[in-house]
Formats: structure tokens, C-alpha cells, sequence
């Protein structure tokens, strides 16, 4: 494999758009959340299995999480990476029963992102985190994180405590990011205890599969409910190859059109855009975190837009070299790869 190396000899820069951390504050808090009795048990099986097993992956990425200098920029120079759009890792504070703690937790998560950012300002970029608990200091805390942070983007990291964002009561984070012109990166959480029995048993309810199906429907959820249409200008961005959502348009499309046309479902009414496809392209980002496949990167930039699919790595938690080298390999014009990896990064998150 030949050597990576950051600054942009091969006709672009790397700029990694889903790349997680953590903090003190939130590790304790979620060490005292496993602890309660009747702890969630997809938390129990992503945090618990992070944050406890001696194994040398899960070891590696817990002590890489809560780096924000030296070894993460070893990390990314070793990688070719030039800069990280970084988020609170998953489940951040959207597992915490106490609203008021959350907050807190978020907002001095924002201020250790800035302070990284402003010592690294050609490395790091920040997405501001919240705690959608307490939705009006949520959208307090975006427009802080925005106009004094510096920050870029929005992560939450899907549903919180079981409720998801077409919830009215989440209304006033939609209406922060959307006035802030801000992208909300919807990241991965484990699916909540109504839905993720079947996948906690077969072992499927992490990233292999369990992650794109809770936040996959989390987003068609924001597009079905009729949210988007009450935030138009709101751009959400799914990782992971939008969650598999790309490749179920055609099947999404015909089947919600039916569902409106037969009245099944009082939920199911018509949308300004008529198509769930037209939202995904008109409201959607993808990147392909933890997929660095060339076909599935091609398929999404054809059907989603050339402008609207971006890198992501992935780190700490999946981020091989051979993957960068890989996505560097891509038979694809050399603009199309730089949009790719650069320039569409640039102009979502106003570099």
C-alpha cells in the first residue's frame, strides 16, 4: 500500500466528516447509568461493552475517544486524514434520565471541542452537541455553540430515551439548527428497549445492523411525518452510507405513495414534496462512514447527487488505512474524488 500523507498531493485534501470523542464527565456519567438496575440494555451492550472489555480493540478506541491532541493527530497524519469534523461519540447524553445533568454534560463537551479546535484550527472542526431532554436549552446551547464556539454542524446521536425528532416537543432543536443554518448529523444510537430484542439476541443490534435500521427510520420518520416540511430549510446528515436509505428509494417512494393513496394510517398524509426520494435529495447529506466501498459510493453520488456525499472514516471506531487507500483507488474523475473528499465537506460545514 502506498504511503498516505496529508496536504493534498493527490489532488485533495482528506477531510473526515464523522469521527467521534468523549469526555471525563460523560464517561462518569454513563458508568453511573450502567450501574442503575433497569439500565437500557442497547447502552448496556455498546457503552458497557466499551467501556469494560479488555479486549484490545475496545481498549484502544475508549482511550483514543478521550484524546483530543497528540495521539489522535499521530492517528490522522498515519491515515492521510487533514482534518476531522468531530461529534460526541454515541449514545453522548441522549441516555441520560436526568435532563438537567445532560445539559451540562453537552455544554462543557462544547467547550473541551472548542478549546481543541482552537488549538488545532487546520485539524479539528467541532459539532456542537445538546441534550434534547430539555429542548429549549438545547436550542440555547446550538446558538451558543454556533455564534461563540465556532461550531459547524448538530450531532445527535438519534432517539432520545425512546422518543425521536419529528416529536413536537423537540421542535425548538430543529428550529436552532435550521435559524443557525446548520446541518444536523444524525448519528447512530443502539435501537431503545421497545424495538432492539431481536437484534440484542442474534448479536445485531450494534453497527453490523442494528445502527442503520434505528436511525435509518429515524430519519424517514423526519420525511414521513411531515417535520421536514415544517423546517424546509433543515439539512440532515447520515453517515454510514445515509443508512441504507439510498438503495430503498424506489421501494420508499412507491410504498409511502400507496400508503397516503389508502388512508391506512392517520400518521401517513400527503407531503409538499410528494416523494420521500425528493427529500432525501434535497435534504439529505450521506457519508460513507465505515463503508469504504466503491460501489456503494458511486450508487448513493448517482441517485442522492454528486454534491451531496461526503467522506467519513469512522474514527476510533472503524479506521483502517487500507480503507482511505482504497477510497483513494475509486475509479472516478479526479474533480467527482475531490468533491468527495474535500470540497463538499468545505461548503457543508462553511470551512
Amino acid at each position: 500500500m502506498t504511503e498516505l500523507k496529508t496536504g493534498g498531493a493527490q489532488g485533495y485534501l482528506r477531510i473526515a466528516t464523522e469521527e467521534a470523542f468523549s469526555t471525563p464527565e460523560l464517561v462518569e456519567a454513563w458508568k453511573e447509568e450502567l450501574d442503575n438496575p433497569d439500565a437500557d440494555p442497547g447502552f448496556k451492550s455498546l457503552v458497557g461493552f466499551y467501556i469494560t472489555h479488555q479486549g484490545e480493540r475496545p481498549k484502544w478506541v475508549f482511550d483514543r475517544l478521550q484524546d483530543l491532541g497528540e495521539k489522535r493527530i499521530a492517528d490522522m497524519d498515519e491515515r492521510g486524514i487533514d482534518r476531522q469534523i468531530l461529534g460526541l461519540t454515541s449514545p453522548a447524553t441522549n441516555v441520560l434520565r436526568n435532563a438537567d445533568r445532560a445539559s451540562i454534560i453537552a455544554e462543557m463537551a462544547n467547550d473541551r471541542l472548542a478549546e481543541a479546535c482552537r488549538a488545532h484550527p487546520d485539524r479539528f472542526t467541532g459539532m456542537a452537541a445538546c441534550a434534547p431532554q430539555d429542548a429549549d436549552r438545547a436550542a440555547k446551547e446550538i446558538e451558543r455553540a454556533v455564534s461563540k464556539l465556532g461550531m459547524r454542524a448538530v450531532i445527535i446521536n438519534s432517539h432520545i430515551l425512546g422518543e425521536y425528532l419529528d416529536n413536537p416537543k423537540f421542535s425548538a432543536v430543529l428550529e436552532a439548527a435550521e435559524a443557525m443554518d446548520v446541518p444536523i448529523y444524525i448519528h447512530p444510537n443502539t435501537s431503545p428497549a421497545s424495538m432492539i430484542g431481536p437484534l440484542l439476541e442474534a448479536g445485531l443490534d450494534g453497527a453490523i445492523f442494528g445502527f442503520g435500521v434505528e436511525t435509518g427510520m429515524h430519519a424517514l420518520r423526519l420525511i414521513t411525518s411531515g417535520t421536514l416540511d415544517r423546517f424546509p430549510k433543515l439539512q440532515i446528515m447520515l453517515g454510514h452510507m445515509g443508512e441504507a436509505l439510498p438503495y430503498w428509494m424506489y421501494r420508499l417512494d412507491f410504498m409511502h405513495q400507496a400508503g397516503v393513496r389508502s388512508g391506512r394510517y392517520e400518521v401517513m398524509k400527503p407531503l409538499r414534496k410528494e416523494k420521500v426520494s425528493n427529500y432525501l435529495r434535497e435534504n439529505f447529506y450521506i457519508t460513507n462512514s465505515g463503508v469504504a466501498w466503491e460501489p456503494a459510493v458511486k450508487f448513493a453520488q448517482n441517485v442522492i447527487g454528486m454534491d451531496r456525499v461526503l467522506y467519513a472514516m469512522d474514527y476510533p471506531y472503524q479506521c483502517p488505512a487500507e480503507e482511505v487507500a482504497a477510497m483513494d483507488a475509486m475509479d472516478m474523475p479526479l474533480e467527482d474524488k475531490k468533491r468527495f473528499f474535500q470540497t463538499n465537506a468545505e461548503r457543508v460545514f462553511k470551512l
